[in-house]
């Protein structure tokens, strides 16, 4: 007689198949009520297996799949084209966001298995040999705008880019705002890398943070030490950029030489906007480019959850910490730093020696 239930030993036994083998062999000889008592199993299951011996042998005593032989929330074949097609569409652009871009039903899980299943998944990130200290908790601490980083991106490294840029003449760098504790960023774009241009485009932001009242008194600005930011290197007094801070109540903060992880909020959108906006966009002249740049930053201002911010928009994020601001504040259209430029200087009149190198 089995001191356990049969159930029990199927559940700890490692060869369930020798098992059922060997009651099989005592139903042979003894028969099927008998076996079920010394099992301690119903005559039932003691059939079953003896069934499924002489129909297959020992290798049918496996268990089988319990799988359905339909299931109603199977991916259709065209639903699976589909989403192969959209990670063509959008390349780099990971699960999460494309369910959001395209309204999706189906979970990011899912999504990512038929790619898998396609063979299109997305390359596995490498693994990163240093850990970043996670400061998401001090982050959120900070008043809304207290802190603030800037930063350019080169563009013309980008090759889905690239042939658009030279054929459309359109912009070689970006100009990049973040405010730490939400995630909100504003974009300006010019054909080069300069002091008058990361001045200007500070200007811009700070005219229209002052509109909103959102300027805080010795709040920081964040740059690395870029001549853009700092000037020359043998520079005795502050830069042009740092003195349009200075002129607005803010503090121009730089980071350790070579510390550019000081810079992560910045360059964090830098490789997002790189495959969620430059890869996939087709542009057709430089008008359109601008139009387009200030669509995706709607987009990423009001719309996209960030999963580092508790999945939450930087709209979201802003409306927890200032209930009274409005979308607005939030909605400045990129600007075109060449254009400005050319506009506050009339560069169409002016030559050689007449041209200003700092505003």
């Amino acid at each position: 007689m089995c001191p356990y239930p049969w159930y029990q030993v199927m559940r700890f036994s490692k060869d369930k198949k020798q098992q059922r083998y060997q009651m099989a062999m005592y139903a042979f000889k003894h028969g099927v009520k008998p076996t079920a008592r010394v099992y301690d199993t119903s005559p039932k299951t003691v059939r079953k297996w003896i069934k499924r011996f002489n129909q297959g042998g020992y290798e049918a005593l496996s268990d089988m799949s319990r799988r359905p032989n339909r299931s109603p929330g199977a991916l259709s074949r065209e639903e699976s084209a589909h989403l192969v097609k959209l990670k063509a569409k959008y390349k780099r652009i990971g699960a999460d966001q494309i369910k959001i871009l395209e309204k999706l039903s189906r979970s990011a899980r899912t999504i990512r298995k038929t790619w898998r299943n396609a063979g299109v998944s997305s390359r596995q990130r490498r693994k990163k040999h240093i850990t970043k200290q996670n400061l998401r908790a001090v982050k959120k601490q900070f008043r809304l705008f207290e802190r603030c980083c800037e930063d350019t991106k080169h563009l013309y490294d980008i090759p889905e880019y690239w042939i658009q840029m030279k054929r459309l003449r359109l912009p070689k760098i970006q100009y990049t705002f973040r405010e730490i504790s939400t995630g909100i960023q504003f974009l300006g774009f010019a054909d080069e890398l300069s002091l008058i241009h990361a001045t200007l485009f500070t200007e811009y932001i700070n005219e229209h943070l002052k509109k909103f009242g959102l300027i805080l008194p010795n709040g920081y600005r964040q740059t690395d030490n870029g001549a853009e930011y700092c000037g020359a290197w043998s520079a005795k007094k502050p830069s042009a950029y740092t003195l349009a801070i200075e002129k607005a109540d803010l503090i121009h903060t730089t980071i350790p030489p070579g510390a550019h992880r000081w810079q992560s909020d910045v360059e964090t959108v830098h490789n997002l906007i790189e495959f969620e906006f430059y890869e996939i966009e087709q542009f057709k002249d430089r008008y359109d480019f601008i139009q387009k740049a200030y669509t995706y930053l709607l987009f990423f201002n009001l719309e996209r959850p960030n999963s580092y911010k508790e999945n939450k928009s930087p709209w979201q994020l802003a409306k927890e910490k200032n209930p009274g601001i409005t979308q607005e504040a939030l909605m400045l259209p990129p600007i075109d730093l060449d254009a400005l430029l050319n506009k506050k200087f009339a560069f169409s009149t002016q030559r050689g020696y007449d041209v200003p190198s700092t505003p």
